[in-house]
């Protein structure tokens, strides 16, 4: 039981357009070798991706990607019984996190705080508590004073935030998102519109589920995942949550 691995993680490593395609031609081979699966999204930008595969070929898989991206990958883990990814699927695109804004990821510096912290800071009455997932998301679970910017898509959030928000009045604006790659870019997005204190959950959801005794936790629900769990629970065990999403609408 729970023999799958399934590893998140992303970085924003500002790569030549060149690069991209051997880089790709790498990362596919490095799958196919290992036996992993999942997605790798790779962009100028950055990398982004959801894998899974058994103990000994995530380890084998990390020590690959690491030679072809030329970093060391920070990774959050969780472990199923199943694999939830069944294809090899590696794409270059525009965005490794589409949000169609302009974004100097550098003002994010300062941001981040830690899962230990968080509760302190959404209790806190004077701060503004977004969560930049999409409307199904939220309605599966979300935190304590939350609020739902009904969103289909993360390239709409920025006419919400414009619609609805006010430097002049919301001072603190506390964001989340499921692994942190989405606040990433729309945390230093906020300060350049003029937000001062804005703060992102260091790792997202799933690390404070990791950290985070239930028992002291103001997470209510369960998170949406974009694999074949549809949700994991409060111990990143596969959920008992409906597939409230629109990704098999055409199926």
């Amino acid at each position: 039981m729970n023999n799958i691995q399934i590893i998140t993680f992303y970085e924003f490593k500002p790569f030549g357009k060149t690069e991209l395609e051997p880089i790709k031609d790498k990362i596919r081979q490095a799958m196919i070798v290992t036996g992993v699966r999942g997605t790798l999204i790779l962009a100028e930008e950055g990398f982004n991706s959801s894998v899974c595969g058994t103990r000994e070929a995530i380890i084998e898989f990390v020590a690959l990607i690491e030679a072809a991206l030329e970093t060391k990958l920070v990774y959050k883990s969780s472990f199923t019984d199943a694999a939830p990814f069944r294809k090899i699927d590696v794409k270059i695109k525009p965005e490794i996190v589409t949000l169609r804004q302009p974004v100097d990821t550098s003002l994010g510096k300062g941001t981040h705080i830690k899962p230990e912290n968080w509760n302190a800071i959404i209790s806190d009455p004077e701060t503004f508590v977004l969560d930049t997932r999409n409307d199904y998301e939220f309605k599966t679970g979300t935190f304590a004073n939350a609020v739902n910017p009904e969103t289909e898509k993360f390239s709409d959030l920025p006419t919400y935030i414009a619609e609805n928000l006010d430097p002049r009045r919301h001072k603190k604006v506390a964001m989340f998102c499921t692994g942190g790659i989405r606040c990433e870019k729309f945390a230093p997005y906020m300060r350049s519109l003029g937000y001062e204190n804005v703060f992102q959950l260091e790792g997202g959801i799933l690390k404070y589920l990791e950290e985070i005794p239930q028992s002291e936790s103001l997470w209510s629900g369960e998170c949406y995942v974009f694999d074949e769990r549809i949700t994991v629970d409060h111990s990143l065990n596969k959920g008992n949550s409906i597939d409230r999403s629109q990704r098999h609408k055409d199926k």
